[in-house]
């Protein structure tokens, strides 16, 4: 019994050794197996670059605002006699607005009538004692060439007096013109600041504010301030659409008129005008509009999705797969439209390219391309 028990524990302890090392073996072979799956390139999905053009387009705010509009004030000290137009009044071009009165005017233009008179008359006489002598000193001897030449130096002082006469006399004259203020173009009048017996003038408490203001509606201009990045996209009678705020769904267009062709100091932006027909006024100068600009490009570009861009603290890149090994290839980007973007760098047609791409994509890594698609748009 006590020799049994022995030759069982002998047993048992040389196969223990077996058993580990069974074990051993069992344990080596599948880390290998998880080394060998780990070390496989992961299956990643590339595209083709193509080329394309990206359309969008670009919603600024603009403001309507009357393409004409002047203030009008009194050019002389005076007061309001009548006013022939209101708030809302259509008028055209000459049109009698505002008659003002102002006595001290019509005497000095009486004053003034009275002097180029009186000065004519004295003209008219020198004219006449000259001519008289003239007539009489072609008979030799009758007169001396001394009194014929002061004759003349009369006469001639007396009609530059008579010129100064009449200077006067249009200068009083056109002043009491402005006593009546007509508009100088077609429009609307927009406010009227006064009422009749008003006092008004170029100085003073009458000078405050306008005595109306005048616009001109059928023509508006839409006014906008387009960034600097974005200047390249609009030129001389590019064609815009814009919405306002008071005609929801309604849809409006203009053509660029004028551009400043220079940058807003502050603003780093050009600021560029759209006439808009108003034949009917719907539209109102003062509202805001939300205007459209197309951003069509002329050239072609490298169009890839964005995700494809890597943009990390080193720089922007794109992984290119060439030879089963990513490649790392700087590039710059342009605008980017549902989800695509425009790709600037060293890249050709029919290059592979990781379609998502991180930075985990390490330049010079396996790549074991899948899912490959010919067109990237």
């Amino acid at each position: 019994m006590k020799k049994n028990r022995i030759i069982s524990n002998t047993i048992l302890l040389c196969s223990l050794p077996a058993m580990l090392l069974l074990n051993s073996c069992g344990h080596t072979k599948g880390e290998s197996e998880k080394e060998s799956v780990a070390a496989e390139a992961p299956a990643t999905q590339v595209i083709a670059v193509q080329k394309g053009k990206l359309s969008s387009s670009l919603k600024l705010p603009g403001e309507l605002i009357a393409f004409q509009q002047v203030d009008i004030y009194a050019k002389v000290s005076s007061f309001v006699k009548r006013l022939n137009v209101d708030v809302g009044s259509e008028v055209k071009t000459g049109d009698l607005l505002v008659t003002m009165e102002a006595p001290e005017l019509t005497a000095q233009l009486n004053a003034a009538e009275s002097r180029l008179k009186s000065q004519e008359a004295i003209y008219l006489a020198s004219k006449a004692n000259y001519d008289r002598l003239y007539t009489t000193s072609l008979t030799p001897g009758t007169v001396s060439k001394n009194d014929l030449d002061n004759a003349k130096a009369k006469m001639n002082a007396d009609m530059a007096n008579l010129e100064a006469a009449k200077s006067s006399y249009r200068e009083v004259a056109d002043t009491r013109n402005y006593l009546e203020i007509r508009a100088p173009f077609s429009g609307i009048i927009t406010a009227r600041n006064v009422s009749a017996g008003a006092y008004v003038g170029p100085t003073g408490k009458g000078s405050e504010l306008p005595i109306v203001t005048l616009q001109e509606q059928q023509k508006l201009r839409l006014v906008i301030s387009v960034p600097e990045s974005y200047t390249s996209y609009l030129g001389s009678n590019s064609d815009v659409s814009f919405t306002v705020k008071a005609y929801q769904g309604k849809q409006f267009t203009a053509k660029v008129n004028r551009l400043a062709g220079a940058l807003d100091a502050r603003l780093r932006s050009q600021r560029i005008e759209m006439d808009v027909t108003n034949n009917d006024k719907k539209l109102l100068p003062g509202m805001i509009a939300e205007v459209s600009i197309p951003m069509n490009t002329a050239d072609s570009a490298f169009i890839l999705p964005k995700s494809a861009v890597v943009n990390s603290t080193t720089g922007v890149f794109v992984v290119k797969v060439e030879n089963n090994k990513a490649v790392h290839v700087p590039v710059s980007t342009g605008r980017e439209v549902d989800g695509k973007t425009e790709v600037f760098g060293d890249l050709k047609v029919g290059d592979l390219i990781v379609a998502t791409a991180t930075e985990e994509n390490r330049d010079g890594q396996d790549i074991k391309k899948t899912a490959f698609q010919k067109d990237s748009k």
